[in-house]
C-alpha cells in the first residue's frame, strides 16, 4: 500500500476528515450517532465513499480512536519522577482538551458488550500506557509493575470519570512519590 505522500491528496483528506468527524460525533452525541451514513453527511462526503472505506461503526470507531495516537506524550528525561509526572500531566490535559474522558467512557462501556470493540480498546490502551510502562519497567517485578501502571493511570481516569475533572498537579506529585517510594523500598 502506498504511503500518505504517494496518495492522492483527496484520499489523504478523506482519511483525515472522516475519522475526525466520527470522533467528534462519538464525543458530542454518543455511540449511536456514529454510523457511516451520519458521518458521511456530517463530513460532506458521499455515503458510497464512506461505506467503501468504513463499512460499519466498528471501522469508524477504530479509525476515530487512532487519531488519539497522534497526541503528544511527555518526552522522556531519564528521570523517572519527572517522566511519570510529565506523562500524567499530558494524560490530564488530554482528558480536558481532547475530551478523552468522554471517549474513554464510551470505549470502556462498549467493549463490555461489543466484542469487536475489544481490539480497538486494547490497541488504544497499549499505545496510551506505553510511555508509563517504559518508565516503570526498570523498577519492578511483573505484578508490582502492573500495579504501579494501573494505580497511576487509574488515578487519572477515576478522577476524570467519577469526579468530573482530572487530578490536580499536587495529587499527581503525591501519587508519583508514593509509587516510586514503594517501588524503591522493595528493590
Amino acid at each position: 500500500m502506498p504511503n500518505k505522500e504517494q496518495l492522492d491528496p483527496r484520499v489523504v483528506r478523506t482519511q483525515h476528515d472522516v475519522p475526525a468527524v466520527a470522533l467528534r460525533l462519538l464525543i458530542d452525541e454518543g455511540w449511536e450517532s456514529v454510523t457511516p451514513a451520519r458521518v458521511a453527511e456530517e463530513a460532506g462526503y458521499s455515503r458510497a465513499t464512506v461505506y467503501a472505506h468504513w463499512p460499519d461503526r466498528t471501522d469508524l470507531v477504530r479509525d476515530a480512536f487512532a487519531q488519539y495516537q497522534e497526541m503528544p506524550h511527555f518526552e522522556s528525561s531519564g528521570n523517572p519522577a519527572i517522566d511519570l509526572r510529565g506523562e500524567l500531566e499530558s494524560f490530564c490535559r488530554a482528558m480536558v482538551e481532547s475530551r478523552l474522558d468522554r471517549a474513554l467512557a464510551t470505549l470502556a462501556e462498549r467493549a463490555q458488550t461489543n466484542p469487536e470493540i475489544v481490539p480497538v480498546r486494547d490497541r488504544f490502551v497499549a499505545a496510551g500506557e506505553k510511555p508509563m510502562r517504559q518508565t516503570l519497567a526498570t523498577f519492578t517485578e511483573p505484578v508490582e509493575f502492573e500495579a504501579a501502571v494501573q494505580m497511576l493511570c487509574g488515578m487519572v481516569t477515576h478522577s476524570a470519570l467519577m469526579h468530573g475533572s482530572p487530578p490536580s498537579n499536587e495529587v499527581i506529585d503525591a501519587a508519583v512519590g508514593i509509587v516510586l517510594r514503594g517501588l524503591t523500598q522493595r528493590a
